[in-house]
Parts: structure tokens; sequence; C-alpha cells
């Protein structure tokens, strides 16, 4: 006698293609705003009809972006990559500092190594030694020194220094921008997504209270006409 499993897939009304049975979700179960979605391109889904998680992603970005646009008109890309992660259940946040340090050229990571140097204390304390040094050997060398009162050599180094200095300075400046750029974006796809999703939240807590109003509304109906028939 052999015996026949059941079939573990199961065709979505929806996209029409096989998915696996544990992917099936009851239309009823979703959240209300997004199952009244779907019903308005399938409205002869019945309450109890399964349908495939790809099917639900899909109507899950289109109902945030229709969201969206309604808040904010035109969607943007940022908008739109909020939608997606949302939709699909995947992260925004990112580690922004690792991936920019990533991408720097060998130039880009000198400029910000000299940039860091060149703004620190060990910085001014060699600076300050080395013009003691300078100042000191010539005083003492008295006519022979090779830069004499009033170092006009010192001052043409430090101009060179100053001149060489403030570009390094501006190009690690500007990619400090750039990263701090990056990082505002990343929070404000952070903070859309934890506004949509808090949303949500308070309109799935409200609809349970509702269907618990209803249900407590049910049972104190068969209560009453349970003592209506006793008596």
């Amino acid at each position: 006698m052999t015996s026949h499993a059941a079939p573990s897939n199961d065709i979505c009304p929806i996209t029409g293609k096989t998915y696996p049975r544990r992917d099936f979700f009851v239309v009823d179960h979703l959240h209300p705003a997004l199952a009244e979605r779907i019903r308005q391109d399938h409205p002869d889904l019945a309450a109890d009809s399964r349908i495939s998680r790809a099917a639900i992603d899909q109507y899950r970005l289109r109902y945030v972006e229709e969201l969206l646009r309604q808040e904010r008109g035109e969607l943007t890309k940022l908008d739109s990559e909020v939608a997606r992660s949302l939709a699909e259940g995947s992260m925004v946040s990112a580690n922004v500092e690792e991936s920019f340090d990533e991408k720097r050229t060998l130039g880009e990571r000198l400029s910000d190594g000299l940039a860091t140097f060149g703004g620190s204390w060990p910085f001014l304390i060699f600076f300050a030694l080395a013009l003691g040094v300078w100042i000191t050997i010539n005083v003492a060398r008295g006519p022979e020194a090779f830069d004499p009162y009033p170092y006009i050599l010192l001052n043409l180094l430090l101009s060179c220094l100053a001149a060489v200095q403030a570009p390094i300075i501006m190009m690690s400046q500007r990619r400090q921008e750039s990263k701090d750029r990056l990082r505002s974006l990343n929070d404000y796809q952070v903070n859309l997504k934890a506004e949509l999703e808090i949303r949500h939240l308070h309109e799935k807590i409200d609809h349970l209270i509702t269907r618990q109003w209803e249900r407590l509304a049910e049972i104190q109906e068969l209560q009453i006409e349970l003592l209506q028939e006793r008596r």
C-alpha cells in the first residue's frame, strides 16, 4: 500500500507562480490597510484566501510608496529606498565611516594624516622646539649665522609651510563634509523608516483594540441571550 504525500507547493492567486506552502499567508491576517489595498486590485479574494510572501512584499512596497507620495508629493531616491527596505524588512542603517574610509586613495589618506597631525599638540610642540633651536643656533653663531636676524630664510620656510598646509587641510575638510553629508542622509533614511514603522504599529494596535471590542460585544450579546433564555 503506497501513500502519496501532499504537495508542498501552492500557486499564488496574485502572481500566478508556485511557492513553498510555508511562504503563504491568509489575507485576513494581514494589516487591514494592506489587505484593503490588495482587495482593490483583486476584489474576488476571500477573507481566508492565501497569498504568497512575494505578492505581499510587492503590495507592501506599493502601499508605503503611496503613503509617502500623499504626504511628500514626488518621491525621491531616498524615499524609494526606505519604502523598499520597509517592504522587504531589510536594514537601511550603515556604517558610513567604514564604507567611506575604504574608498580613500593614497593621496586622500596622506592628506587626512597630515591634516590630523597638523592640528595636534605634538605638531605644535615639535614646531615650537624647531623654531627655538633655529633661533638659538643663529643667535649663538653671531656673525657666522646662516640665517641672521630678522631670519629671512625662516620666514620663507614658514610661508612655504603655510602655503602647502592650507590646501591639505582644505582637502581633508572637504572629505569630512562629504562624510557628514552621507551620515545625514543615512540618518534621514533611518528616521523616516522608524516613523513609518511606528505609524504601522499604531494602526495595528488600533485594529487589535477594535477587534477585541467587537469580540467583547459579541460575547456580551451571547451572555444576554443565554440569560434571557434561562429566564
